[in-house]
């Protein structure tokens, strides 16, 4: 069995941007095993000063919006002038726990490109099917000398908020056609949204769509004081629109930089990761030592106590 790296190794193979040992230590990162933890946070620690630096842009859409392809073709784009990391999230079967963690195969080109950096995480069935440690992933891949991190989310339409607390930009896939431009999508991605982007423009209707989006973006509130959400259209399989994206997006970075409120979004988003960090360790915490936590939830199940009920018992113990 080959000996595991020490932190002074994976410190220096992360800094040189070493793909293998990157691999190791985001798996370091994502480990459950108490004995990792520990090792995990210290090597964060060393690394936190070198982080900060890229462009953090969370992307989703419902399922077969064709986000893969989009992000195949806007890293492959981006490679020109940057070195590119993606974190796609891949759904964790609700049944079995496991995931199929695919994302390579549909990025094909940009997994070839040694620019960048693929990194398929499962979901681990966290709210808004965000990998339980992608924040810490993150931060790996920005010591490492990436300068753009896309974050491609399950696009299972509700929990995003998850995804637009850790991105500077929040990127809304719509299929052309689909409704959504009508219904609010899933109002609540469409009121995080930096921009909405229209996929798949070459196809009929998606002028139409991008001219409906627009109209329903005015009844919208402003997500920030300085930038309204726009509405574009692209293409992921033919490249149309992407140049003209990736400048909206770099207007966006120059706007907040400009007006202080991406220093004051990223403070923000520290302390929501904080929280998110106590939530956890607290469930945990309190699943460890609540004696009568399975003789309670047997009851409630049965029917013979209300959940309510069961959840204040058990509060009362701690």
């Amino acid at each position: 069995m080959k000996p595991r790296r020490s932190l002074d190794e994976l410190e220096r193979g992360v800094r040189a941007c070493d793909r293998g040992v990157l691999a190791q230590a985001v798996t370091l990162i994502e480990s459950r095993h108490p004995d990792d933890a520990a090792r995990a946070q210290e090597l964060l620690n060393r690394l936190m000063p070198h982080t900060g630096g890229a462009h953090r842009v969370g992307i989703t859409g419902v399922p077969g919006v064709g986000k893969s392809t989009f992000i195949d073709e806007l890293g492959t784009l981006l490679t020109r002038d940057h070195q590119v990391a993606v974190l796609a999230i891949d759904p964790t079967s609700q049944v079995s726990g496991g995931s199929i963690l695919g994302d390579k195969t549909r990025m094909q080109r940009l997994a070839q490109d040694p620019k960048a950096f693929i990194r398929p995480s499962p979901s681990g069935l966290s709210p808004g099917g965000v990998a339980r440690r992608t924040r810490e992933t993150m931060l790996l891949c920005e010591a490492a000398g990436f300068d753009v991190v896309l974050v491609e989310t399950v696009g299972v339409g509700q929990g995003e908020t998850a995804v637009a607390d850790m991105v500077d930009f929040f990127l809304v896939l719509v299929l052309p056609g689909s409704g959504d431009e009508l219904q609010g999508i899933k109002k609540g991605a469409f009121e995080l949204a930096d921009a909405l982007a229209v996929n798949k423009c070459d196809k009929d209707g998606a002028q139409l769509a991008i001219s409906e989006l627009r109209a329903v973006l005015k009844f919208l509130p402003q997500r920030r004081a300085s930038w309204r959400t726009r509405a574009v259209g692209v293409s992921g399989l033919t490249g149309e629109g992407l140049p003209e994206l990736w400048r909206l997006i770099e207007d966006h970075r120059e706007t907040l930089t400009k007006t202080g409120e991406l220093a004051r979004l990223r403070a923000e988003q520290q302390r929501s990761w904080m929280w998110s960090l106590i939530r956890e360790r607290l469930e945990a915490t309190f699943r460890a030592g609540a004696a009568d936590l399975p003789r309670l939830e047997a009851d409630v199940m049965a029917g013979a106590i209300s959940p309510t009920a069961a959840a204040e018992l058990l509060l009362r113990g701690l």
